[in-house]
């Protein structure tokens, strides 16, 4: 079963809370969201943007093939028509309350604003739940003092400054996020190194299959599926890493094999252009040259002296 909510409105409706008492925007209190029976196994969408700091939920989360439980203090960042599947986690005991905080907000919030280019540039709104963010007792804290401000402009008297001040606190909420997020991809050193190694041997392989060279040059999203975690995720973290792109990645090691294949082959350059899956010599030529600062030609004739 799939079900949308096309409003925040809906939603509230739906896990049995009042109305919200902004039609654009909505802080609720995870511990008071009551999901009817229907949502024991169900999938959803929201026109929405949700930022979830949750613990102890009763169901798991799924984003693809993935699956993630929320038994302990993370943050969750979805965009607008992402699929969603929950299912009941009846491993979570009953005891254990449900804590935390969803934030809802419509696109129609922000629109026409400086803080909607910032939700277009935030990566992380595209990132799958298994790759949520981990947060310490204080960045926690620091996330919930920011819900709680937001909250307090919600609750009051909107006037002209309250929509100001609401997208101020989102903003700053969103560049923490960024700053945790930096933190995490650096302290946990060791799984991200080893998909760093993936990435480099995932590269290797492609280059040296020649069905793989045939079927073009590898894309970010091809990398990104093949080691299950999402284009955002995998970009962001190997800039914070490395300081390049995914895109970078591949074009450096396609450079490399090329330069083996130009020093130590008697094919043409346009017979190497394609056979690296470059469609046209033309752009091979110039991809090697703003690479190395040298033209594929240049670069062999250095090795004939």
């Amino acid at each position: 079963m799939l079900k949308h909510f096309s409003n925040i409105s809906e939603y509230h409706k739906f896990v049995d809370l009042p109305p919200p008492l902004h039609p654009l925007i909505s802080l609720i209190d995870y511990g008071r969201v009551k999901y009817p029976p229907i949502a024991k196994e169900m999938k959803i969408t929201h026109a929405y943007y949700t930022i979830g700091l949750k613990k102890n939920v009763k169901h798991k989360f799924y984003y693809g093939q993935n699956e993630y439980d929320f038994d302990e203090g993370l943050m969750t960042f979805i965009a607008p028509n992402q699929i969603i599947s929950l299912k009941e986690n009846p491993n979570i005991k009953s005891f254990a309350k449900p804590s935390g905080y969803l934030l809802h907000i419509h696109p129609d919030f922000i629109w026409n604003s400086t803080l909607a280019n910032k939700f277009k540039s935030c990566g992380f709104f595209g990132y799958t739940l298994h790759e949520a963010l981990f947060l310490s007792h204080h960045e926690e804290m620091k996330m919930v003092e920011i819900l709680k401000n937001i909250e307090h402009e919600c609750k009051g008297n909107m006037d002209k400054f309250s929509q100001k001040i609401i997208h101020s606190q989102i903003e700053l909420l969103l560049n923490y996020t960024e700053r945790f997020y930096q933190r995490q991809f650096l302290t946990r050193d060791k799984p991200n190194h080893e998909l760093l190694g993936r990435v480099e041997r995932l590269l290797i392989a492609h280059f040296n299959n020649a069905d793989g060279i045939k079927q073009g040059l590898p894309t970010v999203e091809y990398i990104a599926s093949e080691l299950g975690i999402s284009s955002n995720y995998l970009s962001n973290m190997l800039n914070i890493l490395t300081g390049k792109s995914t895109q970078q990645h591949i074009h450096d090691k396609l450079i490399e094999k090329a330069k083996e294949r130009l020093v130590i082959s008697k094919l043409s350059i346009g017979e190497i252009a394609y056979d690296l899956g470059f469609e046209y010599p033309a752009s091979f030529n110039k991809l090697f040259k703003k690479k190395t600062a040298m033209t594929p030609k240049e670069f062999r004739n250095s090795f004939d002296n």
